[in-house]
Order: structure tokens, then sequence, then C-alpha cells
């Protein structure tokens, strides 16, 4: 029996190919015949690095750019493709909340200028396409920062050029291209669907989670506002009702804007550039999972983005995750063989973390005996 194991990671317990690795376990405790394969997943947030590279995608490079503040320098890892000309950036390795404390978070005044240098070093090693995941920032300016650092310029009334930061975007009054077009394709990797602005644009939803209050909410959502406006009136682009446009704090629509980049689904992209697909056309069943599992789980997310790809191939899909809370008739509709939680005694949420890994692997044992069974 072909078993594929394409887990994410259950945050805070186990990355995305620990949770693979306990759930093997688990399986091959009762089916020892069973050939397991492991896939770790991610979703375009934190981490998605790490599944390419773990998966022999490319090249590790470490560079030294801006980190969250415009003032501050770290080193930050990206991957390059010498034989396909391709660079892999993920955001959150110099704009993601991860390098924050909850008292540092200041989407007023963080930046997405390290992603932009990033791009430079991309291009100057050869890189003719750029892919970039973009989940998980501290940020929320439209990708003006990462702009800045490729030679955009955002100017206020008095033709000066604006500081880093989402806070300073009501002053914008100009855009200013570069003189040359940014010389490499761009795609941009999002897992939600929020547009620009709105009630469910980038500064309401999101503001709050990077250290946005009401106020700043407000401060944010009308410099988005005055940028989106900008575009339209300097390069002719309209990108506030673009479906995935919000996303990290609209770096997605300033991708658009600034190099007429392509979004594409982040859990879909990853399934495709591991090598997933090719796995299910022999196995027999797909176990997938995360660390919480719940009706939002199936939207965009990669126990959702799992399922369309193993209906291709008519492999059952079950899930497992840490805690799961889908019912039957979600079950039924996403077409779920078995939904296991893994803490099925509902420990408290501390020491379930501490025994993630065994957890994991009691419900792997746990599917396996049901999958016997039939």
């Amino acid at each position: 029996m072909n078993i594929v194991i394409c887990m994410d990671s259950w945050k805070g317990s186990l990355d995305a190919l620990e949770a693979c690795e306990a759930v093997g376990r688990g399986i091959q405790s009762v089916l020892p015949d069973a050939v397991c394969s492991f896939f770790p997943l991610a979703d375009g947030g934190e981490g998605t690095l790490e599944r390419m590279a773990g998966a022999g995608l490319g090249e590790v490079q470490r560079s030294t750019v801006t980190g969250p503040f415009f003032d501050g320098k770290l080193e930050a890892p990206w991957l390059y493709q010498p034989e396909d000309r391709h660079a892999f950036i993920e955001m959150a390795v110099c704009a993601g909340l991860p390098l924050l404390s909850p008292q540092q978070r200041d989407p007023m005044r963080t930046t997405t200028r390290g992603v932009g240098e990033l791009m430079l070093e991309a291009v100057a090693k050869g890189a003719t396409s750029i892919t970039l995941a973009v989940g998980g920032s501290a940020t929320v300016d439209g990708g003006c920062g990462m702009a800045s650092a490729l030679g955009w310029r955002f100017l206020d009334e008095n033709g000066e050029g604006l500081q880093d930061g989402g806070g300073f975007l009501t002053s914008l009054r100009a855009i200013v291209p570069p003189e040359n077009p940014f010389p490499a394709h761009v795609r941009v990797m999002c897992d939600v669907t929020n547009t620009l602005l709105g009630p469910k644009g980038s500064a309401p939803v999101f503001g709050p989670q990077k250290g946005a209050t009401p106020e700043q909410v407000q401060a944010l959502e009308a410099g988005l506002t005055c940028l989106s406006d900008q575009w339209l009136e300097a390069l002719g682009l309209d990108v506030r009702e673009v479906e995935g446009g919000g996303a990290a704090g609209g770096i997605a629509a300033g991708a658009i804007a600034f190099f007429q980049a392509e979004l594409v689904p982040g859990a879909e992209a990853v399934i495709r550039m591991v090598g997933m697909e090719e796995a299910l056309k022999t196995a027999d069943a797909v176990v997938t999972g995360e660390g919480r599992l719940d009706g939002q789980s199936l939207d965009g997310k990669v126990v959702s983005a799992v399922l369309h790809h193993a209906e291709r191939y008519q492999v059952p899909v079950s899930v497992i995750a840490g805690s799961c809370s889908l019912s039957e008739a979600e079950c039924e509709e996403h077409h779920i063989q078995f939904a296991l939680s893994a803490n099925e005694d509902g420990l408290p949420l501390e020491d379930a973390m501490a025994r993630a890994s065994e957890l994991a692997e009691n419900a792997g044992a746990r599917f396996a005996e049901r999958l016997r069974k039939g």
C-alpha cells in the first residue's frame, strides 16, 4: 500500500516534516508493509522556504538586507535555481512577524524594503524569474518599501521622499517609476483572497495582528487608499478589487502594480514544486493536516489544496490534526475519508503541544487501524 503523507506544520510544536514522520511512524506500527512517502507542505507563509530547500529545489543563498524596520539589518536566506534562473524568496525572513516580539509590532513603521533588496540580489545572481512567498508579514505598506529598494520613488506634496512604513502613505502625492522596468518575471504565492481595501481588506483584517490599534487601522486604510489612487493616476492600474491583493499588508497588490506580477495560491504552488502530483498517481491513500483543523482550513489552505489534487486521481484523503473539529457533514461535503484529532483526550493545549509528536504518532496508528478494517 502506497500512502502519501503531506502535512502542514503544527505551529509551535512540529514542523511539517516532523509531523509527516510522526504520522508515518504510527501508520507503519500497524501496517509495516505500507510505503509512506513524505511531502511536507506549506501555504506560502513562514516555513515555505524551508520546504523548498528540503525538497532540493534550489541552492540556499544568504544576503544582508533591511529587516522589518528601516534602520536594522539582518542576514536572510533565499533560494536560487541556476538551471532555471529562478529565485525563491520568503517575505517572512526579512519582514515577518516571527522577527518581532509582540511589543515591537508596529505596522505604521515596518517595511518590505528587505524583500526588494533580496530581489535585487536574485537578479544580480542571474534570476529571470522570482517567486515571492508572502505569508506571515509584519507590514502594511502596500509593497512600497520593496519597490523603493528597486528604484521607485514615493513623494509627498513638497516632492520629498516618504519614510518607509504604512503610516506615512497618507502623505503620498506622487509615484515616480524607475527608468527601466524590473528585469524578472514575478509571481506571488498567497493563501488569502482578501482585497486591498474595504471591510475585508488588508488593514482592518490583518492590521490588528500586526500590532495596529483601531486608530492605526484607520490610518493604514487611508494610506493604502492614497496609494491605490496614485497607482491609478500614475500607472493606469486599478488593483483595489483584485482577490488576494490584500495579502501581506498589500504587497500582493503592490507586486501587480510595480512588476505586473501574477498571484498564485500558495499551497497549490508548493504541491506542484515539491513533485507531490506524481506520487498521487500511484497512491492508495493520502493523509494531510495541520495543528488545528476546522471548516476555515478547507478554504484555500494546505488541506483544501491536497483535496483538490487528490480528487484528480480519485485517491481518498484523510486528515489528522492536533485539534480537529470538522463535522461529519463537512467531511462528507469535501470527500474526507477519516478525520482524526491527535488530542482525542482533550489535553490542555500546553500539554498537547509538548506531546505533539507522540500524539501525532498515535493518531497515525488509529488511522492505519481504520484503513486496515476498511
